[in-house]
Order: C-alpha cells, then sequence, then structure tokens
C-alpha cells in the first residue's frame, strides 16, 4: 500500500495529539475484535486500506464510487470491493480527509475461479425478444437500486449466515453453456428446502422487493454506505418495501422462483457498487 506525505505528515502529527486516547489500557478497554470482513485482494475480494487517523470520517471513492470507511478519529480503514473483472496489478482509490484528495495505491492478485462447461437447449442460452427486454428493463430498475449509498449503520461487519444449508455453488464460478461463456457467478448458492426461513445477516433497510427473469422473487437490503446484499428465487417474501430489519430477523422463504432447477437461495454482497465473495463476512 502506497500513501502520500501529506497522509503520513498528518498521521504522525494526529497520533502525537492523540496518544493518551491511543494507551495500552485505552485500547484494552475497546477490546480485541477480529477483522470483519476479512481481506482477499483478488478479483471478488476486498482491500482493506489503512487512512490513518482523522477528525472525521474521510471520504473515498473507486472510481466514480463512494466507499465504505469504518473506524474512528485515532484509525479510518476504507473497505474497497474488487470487482471481478479486475485485471492483476496496481490499482488506486482517491481519499480526502478534509486536506485535499489523496490517492492510496494496492495491489490485486491474480485468482482462476473454477469454470463448468454446460450442454444445455438453445432456447435456455438465447432468450426470446420478449424475454430480453424484459431483463433489460429489469436491470436498470436495479441499477438504480445498486447506486444506493446512505448512512453507515455500524462498524460491526461480521454477517450472520441467512440460511442453514450446503454452499452448493461458489462465488466467482464461470459456466459456459454449449461453448458460449457466461457472466461469473456473482454470489453464494446455499441448497435448503421450499420455505426455509431466510434472515438478515446484520442490521438493514429492505429497499427493493421484486419478481425478476433469471432471480425471480428478490429481496435487496441496505446495510448502509453501499453495503447491500441480496436474496433470490424466494418462495415468499415476509417483508415489505422500507422495513428496518434486525440482525436474525426473518424476512423471507427459500424457493426456486425464477430460472433455476432447484430450490435455493442465492445470496449476494455488494460494496461499492461491486459484488464482492459473501464468505469473506462470515465464518468459514
Amino acid at each position: 500500500m502506497h500513501l502520500t506525505h501529506s497522509f503520513l505528515s498528518r498521521r504522525t502529527a494526529l497520533q502525537a495529539a492523540l496518544c493518551a486516547l491511543a494507551s495500552p489500557a485505552a485500547l484494552a478497554a475497546r477490546g480485541n475484535f477480529d477483522l470483519w470482513p476479512h481481506e482477499s485482494r483478488v478479483p471478488g475480494g476486498i482491500a482493506r486500506l489503512s487512512l490513518g487517523p482523522a477528525p472525521r470520517r474521510p471520504k473515498v471513492k473507486a472510481g466514480d464510487h463512494p466507499v465504505l470507511v469504518v473506524g474512528d478519529m485515532i484509525e479510518w480503514t476504507a473497505i474497497v470491493g474488487i470487482p471481478l473483472s479486475a485485471a492483476p496489478g496496481l490499482h488506486r482509490v482517491q481519499a480526502d480527509a478534509g486536506e485535499g484528495v489523496q490517492a492510496i495505491e494496492y495491489t490485486v492478485r491474480d485468482k482462476r475461479y473454477q469454470q463448468q462447461q454446460l450442454k444445455v437447449s438453445p432456447k435456455t442460452v438465447d432468450l426470446a425478444p420478449e424475454d430480453l427486454a424484459r431483463h433489460e428493463r429489469e436491470r436498470a430498475h436495479q441499477q438504480q437500486v445498486m447506486a444506493l449509498f446512505t448512512a453507515p449503520l455500524g462498524d460491526d461487519l461480521r454477517m450472520r449466515v441467512p440460511v442453514p444449508g450446503r454452499r452448493s455453488s461458489s462465488f466467482g464460478l464461470r459456466r459456459v453453456f454449449n461453448g458460449q461463456a457466461r457472466n461469473p457467478h456473482s454470489g453464494m448458492d446455499i441448497a435448503a428446502a421450499t420455505g426455509t426461513a431466510i434472515v438478515a445477516p446484520l442490521p438493514g433497510k429492505v429497499v427493493d422487493v421484486g419478481d425478476y427473469f433469471f432471480n425471480g422473487g428478490t429481496v435487496w437490503l441496505d446495510h448502509g454506505a453501499g453495503l447491500l446484499s441480496m436474496y433470490c428465487h424466494l418462495s415468499r417474501v415476509d417483508a415489505k418495501l422500507g422495513d428496518v430489519l434486525t440482525t436474525g430477523q426473518a424476512f423471507a422463504a427459500v424457493g426456486a422462483t425464477g430460472r433455476v432447477t432447484g430450490p435455493h437461495l442465492h445470496w449476494g454482497v455488494m460494496l461499492n457498487q461491486t459484488m464482492v465473495d459473501p464468505a469473506l463476512f462470515v465464518p468459514a
């Protein structure tokens, strides 16, 4: 990671001024916590970037998208979602702690996700014109949902697994249908029986409820500051738009709606408008 001279100078000055707050006794009182989400600087992963101390929460952008920032005046950290399309090599974000915009650099490592070759009926791969038009309308609507950036809801980002079951399809898996590559799998599939309750992994607000061509019954939750989660193929939705959920609160049920072959939950997690691996937020 690379910090500019301005960031380092400010960090040194503020650390001296805040030494009493950062004393061993004060740090012990704050407790020792695991870092969630876990860092994995690969496509589809997460970079945790130290911003140092600052009197106010810095503003950070990855390209044009604002980034989640957690911490306090002693130490701020940017939690950056890395796109599955990111090329290995040097990447950067722009950070502003009130003294001008500075670049913070980090390196993305390569990762080879699994690939699955499938032979299916051509009608499964090539959409009819009316189905394609519907999908494009739905995609435009969900792009608006994904662009939400609201006030942070808290720094505790360790998630509860939303439904018990076997992880039946991993994040990043690329399927090739009849020789035609499709986008990598952008979430975690959890096999469970139809009707199994789905619970909120973190406090969140219901910001979208829909029935979509590919995803079937779908709910989006907003956890604040560009951290959102998506739940697809639902058989039932028990929450309504605008509901505020607590961690562990049931809001929907597993199903097999949309384009699926059997009941399961497709669970997606998004940071700075980038789908990232949900496994980084939950215990192994």
